[in-house]
């Protein structure tokens, strides 16, 4: 079974929880830039929440489904369309063989997933399937998607495999979508406000930036990707006093602030290390919201503390439980 590739949206690649354990000899994370949005797609399907899945940006591909499929497509940026007709974002749905899967764009948004139950059958590069196009490893070819690319599925576990049949079963040969669905955040959308604590070198930036930092807002650059979010604001932000720094480890989130006072959002496809003082850490609950800002768009900063950031991550954890629970549910109603 597999999915042909007949035309390829903005820039689509295969992408998982990420390459983990490799950092410290210099190899890239990567994955999906909003995590929680691809392990909702996996869950729905029965796959391993981290399971390999297509990150869509901004236009999707339009595909050939070759075979009887379930999907699921979260995120946002775009709402799936099978054989002419929309369907929701977060549902359940059947693709008959020989139809075609294209995605109308939306004007909220940035980076859709879509998860195949069976996942994306390509090869793991040190235990990922996920791309990182810069270095051309993992993924598909180490690339992105091309029109004419054949991806195929990987062997259905034992969830999967139900609920394809019951939804099979359902579809009668016709696309079909079930009623229900799983793609609000977990913790609510809330407010463009993403939740942030200082960062390593928070103190060396003037009392003034510190306060700015906080309370205004920055305009997300064009030059923006999945290495970092470019942002500006007027003025600049400053120093107390020059500061000279060794490089060093980097994470997801991590706010760096280069000589010409504008930061950067480091994001999947970061660096390992780097140089430059660093303003302030994304707490990890809300960098899928981050990544599903689009460029020319505004971001504030809230303010919180690294214990209530912590705090956050375990509760985003709990709720990522409860829906799975909740899935398997609704699939045994």
């Amino acid at each position: 079974m597999s999915l042909q590739i007949m035309t390829t949206g903005l820039f689509t690649t295969v992408q998982d929880g990420g390459r983990l354990g490799f950092l410290h000899q210099g190899v890239l994370e990567s994955g999906a830039m909003d995590r929680e949005s691809l392990k909702s797609a996996n869950c729905i399907v029965g796959n391993d929440e981290n399971e390999g899945a297509l990150e869509m940006t901004m236009t999707g591909p339009r595909i050939k489904v070759e075979a009887d499929t379930l999907i699921a497509v979260t995120g946002g940026g775009m709402v799936p369309v099978i054989n002419g007709e929309t369907y929701s974002l977060g549902a359940p749905l059947f693709i008959p063989a020989n139809s075609e899967l294209a995605f109308k764009p939306t004007n909220r948004g940035c980076r859709a997933y879509l998860a195949v139950a069976g996942g994306i059958d390509v090869p793991l590069v040190m235990n990922s399937k996920s791309t990182y196009v810069r270095a051309g490893i993992g993924g598909f070819k180490g690339r992105a998607l091309q029109k004419g690319d054949r991806l195929y599925i990987g062997e259905k576990n034992e969830e999967a495999e139900k609920r394809l049949a019951m939804i099979t079963s359902k579809g009668g040969g016709q696309p079909f979508s079930e009623r229900w669905g799983a793609n609000a955040r977990l913790l609510g959308d809330g407010d463009r406000k993403i939740r942030a604590f200082p960062g390593t070198h928070y103190e060396t930036f003037t009392t003034e930036s510190q306060d700015r930092f906080f309370q205004s807002e920055f305009t997300i650059s064009t030059q923006s990707d999945r290495m970092g979010y470019r942002l500006h604001m007027i003025p600049p932000l400053e120093w107390m006093e020059s500061v000279n720094l060794l490089s060093e480890a980097v994470a997801f989130g991590t706010v760096q602030v280069p000589h010409d006072g504008q930061p950067i959002v480091l994001m999947a496809d970061r660096q390992t290390t780097g140089g430059y003082p660093r303003i302030a850490q994304v707490a990890a609950v809300d960098l899928g919201r981050l990544a599903q800002l689009r460029p020319n768009e505004t971001v504030r900063f809230e303010k919180i503390t690294f214990a209530k950031a912590e705090e956050l991550y375990l509760q985003q954890a709990q709720a990522m439980h409860e829906r799975k629970i909740g899935i398997s549910l609704k699939w045994q109603k």
